[in-house]
């Protein structure tokens, strides 16, 4: 039996016609809308490992196992791209000075995590995790992780502040003049314009630059054993919270597109994204997670096939297996990085304060203002307490503030409210 069927003649699409996630067009067509899902994907999914220190081409490669291991766990009926998950900027910037292994390894155990969830959703629904964290919740937790990392964001600006501001201005030029793929690809136009002012400016660093010159057309990507350090977990399971929101609001967006009911697959998708975490931890890869970026890509040209997200997934493999690719990019200056990054966090910490405003958090309850506002302090600024011999930064705590202290001050509060029966 074949994975697609061939939609229609496999070359027109009628007006308004869509192709359904088990079917596909010709090859060709389909290769290319696979390739415009890689583009897509390739500015996030680089630059999460640009950021944090960890290998491109080592990313590329377990982002693109990851997509194909998530479509086999989801049995075609989901169609997503598994990218690096910017939520673990955070986590794995502030353990930079940790070996590699035992960065990943949080990733590793992170993964874990979220395939226990997806086990559980599975079995008991979705409602479950919509109960234990509700909009209040995961949108205090997505601000917090962007907005903590602002300072990182400034430094690296003030490393190169002229190219930094023009990488910047030309990311905000992109998003305000260009219409819709390349304004979604904003970011990365405004890293590749940068790269290019800074080597007619002479600002490449020449020892990266030598290494583009010395390292192989093709070669297997660096791996990294996991290490186990409980710190750097501890800082991951922030990270697990908002994957899982994140998640499911990718299965409900998917399921409008597409007309179908995808509440079934809900699990699937988290233990899809699980275990693909997972994979990248064990050799030193990026978290991943489902990509808004590619969801919006099918919503513009209604091609819903998953053969397209296997030939993007195929096209990351590809390019994973070439050193000269990966020491290229890492030619990439810190300044640019910083322009970029000053957009890039920003956007996280307001994504989730469009999750408070989408499901119209109610910031006059003095529970949501007094919880969530101790939480995002406690964050943002990076309260940092050692406990029992282990380092916990201020994501772990704001988010644990916040998961904790919501339920608990929602519990006493509605006690108060309760009549007292009249006495007999």
């Amino acid at each position: 039996m074949a994975l697609w069927t061939v939609h229609g003649d496999g070359r027109h699409l009628a007006e308004g016609d869509s192709v359904a996630p088990n079917e596909r067009l010709t090859w060709p067509r389909t290769i290319s809308f696979g390739l415009q899902h890689a583009v897509t994907m390739f500015g996030g999914t680089l630059l999460v490992p640009l950021l944090t220190g960890l290998e491109p081409t080592t990313a590329l490669l377990f982002s693109g196992l990851g997509t194909l291991l998530f479509l086999v766990i989801t049995r075609n009926r989901v169609p997503c791209y598994l990218g690096s998950s910017q939520t673990y900027v955070a986590p794995l910037m502030a353990s930079e000075a940790a070996p590699v292994g035992g960065r990943t390894g949080g990733l590793l155990i992170s993964g874990v995590l979220i395939t226990m969830v997806g086990v559980a959703v599975k079995a008991l629904g979705a409602r479950l995790v919509e109960s234990i964290m509700p909009p209040v919740v995961t949108g205090a937790v997505v601000i917090l992780i962007g907005f903590h990392l602002a300072p990182d964001a400034v430094k690296s600006f003030n490393t190169q502040p002229g190219l930094a501001a023009l990488t910047l201005l030309a990311v905000l030029l992109a998003t305000a003049l260009l219409r819709g793929f390349l304004s979604r690809i904003a970011v990365l136009i405004g890293v590749v314009i940068g790269w290019v002012l800074a080597a007619l400016s002479g600002n490449l660093d020449p020892v990266r630059m030598a290494a583009v010159h010395s390292a192989d057309w093709i070669g297997m990507p660096p791996f990294a054993a996991p290490e186990f350090q409980p710190e750097i977990v501890l800082s991951m399971l922030p990270a697990v919270i908002v994957l899982v929101a994140e998640n499911l609001g990718h299965v409900k967006a998917v399921a409008a597109m597409t007309g179908r009911n995808l509440d079934g697959s809900a699990g699937d998708v988290l233990i899809g994204n699980g275990l693909a975490t997972a994979l990248a931890g064990s050799g030193g890869g990026c978290g991943t997670t489902t990509y808004a970026e590619n969801i919006g890509v099918m919503a513009a040209n209604r091609v819903f096939s998953t053969a397209a997200y296997m030939i993007a997934a195929v096209t990351a493999l590809l390019l994973a297996f070439s050193p000269k690719f990966g020491a290229l990019v890492s030619t990439i200056p810190t300044g640019v990085l910083g322009g970029a990054s000053m957009v890039l966090f920003g956007l996280i910490g307001l994504v989730g304060v469009r999750i408070w405003m989408e499901n119209k958090i109610d910031l006059t309850d003095p529970v949501n203002l007094m919880v969530g506002g101790v939480a995002l302090v406690a964050g943002i600024g990076n309260l940092t307490l050692t406990v029992f011999g282990a380092t916990i930064g201020g994501i772990a705590w704001g988010s644990l503030m916040i998961i904790v202290l919501h339920p608990v001050m929602r519990g006493l509060s509605n006690l108060r409210k309760t009549p007292t029966p009249p006495a007999d």
